[in-house]
């Protein structure tokens, strides 16, 4: 199998529908022994009913606000597996007032919180890792949205956080290039997931997008995750610092 006696994180499995849960399933499929983490003991006991069905993976606390736990969690991968071949890091988060309304409302707290979570988590982590992933030819894949780059209704401060995890993204894989470890973001198209829910308007945001893009139908998180795969994969051993668009084709609509 792609990914037979490779190890690696995934991070943001909240339920079934999660975007984090579609990566997990294709890479268990491929080989992969997987861990899993969760922020808080009520989102830890979705993961625990959940993990049977990815051959028990290790389970670990993470609150990505708090560098001790970052550093507690890859200091146990370490103990448990050795090193690591690949991180998924699918989290974002800001506070559902700041989804809704006018960009220019936004509160300092609340850009604040949006760009720690979102952005600067994939930063923190990436450095926690790298003692186990380097001469290894790791990676690590990371979610944005086209709200990165164009202004979409209600996406408020999660479109700037996106611009920023997606920025990191570049300075990342030229860091980390000469260590071996690539470094990808998945631009996938809207699905309603935990995390989406809290944007006003995704219902519709979903409808749109399955009339207007070139394929016509919804994505669905199945496919963002065999693309998470290859990226993780030595497939794509010459792919790094870059988006690759899982959104049926929309991102090239010029209206």
């Amino acid at each position: 199998m792609l990914l037979e006696g490779k190890t690696g994180i995934v991070m943001g499995v909240a339920n079934k529908r999660s975007i984090a849960w579609g990566a997990a399933t294709s890479l268990h499929r491929a080989g992969a022994r997987l861990v899993l983490t969760y922020q808080n003991e009520r989102l830890g006991e979705n993961v625990r009913e959940l993990a049977p069905e990815l051959g028990n993976p290790l389970l670990l606390p993470c609150d990505v606000a708090d560098d001790e736990q970052v550093q507690t969690m890859m200091s146990r991968v370490r103990e448990e597996a050795g090193g690591l071949d690949f991180l998924v890091h699918a989290l974002a988060f800001a506070p559902r007032e700041a989804l809704t309304g006018s960009y220019v409302a936004t509160r300092r707290e609340d850009f604040k919180t949006a760009l720690d979570i979102s952005a600067y988590s994939l930063v923190s982590l990436a450095h926690a890792a790298l003692p186990l992933m380097q001469g290894r030819q790791s990676s690590i894949v990371t979610l944005t949205y086209i709200g990165s780059q164009r202004a979409v209704p209600n996406y408020n401060v999660m479109g700037v956080a996106k611009a920023a995890l997606e920025a990191s993204v570049r300075y990342l894989a030229n860091d980390l290039g000469p260590h071996g470890v690539r470094v990808n973001a998945i631009s996938a198209g809207p699905i309603k997931t935990l995390a989406s829910s809290a944007v006003g308007g995704i219902s519709n945001m979903i409808k749109l997008h399955a009339e207007r893009a070139p394929l016509r139908k919804p994505v669905d998180i199945d496919e963002v995750g065999d693309v998470a795969l290859f990226l993780v994969s030595p497939l794509s051993r010459g792919v790094t610092g870059d988006v690759i668009y899982v959104d049926g084709g929309y991102h090239i609509l010029g209206v």
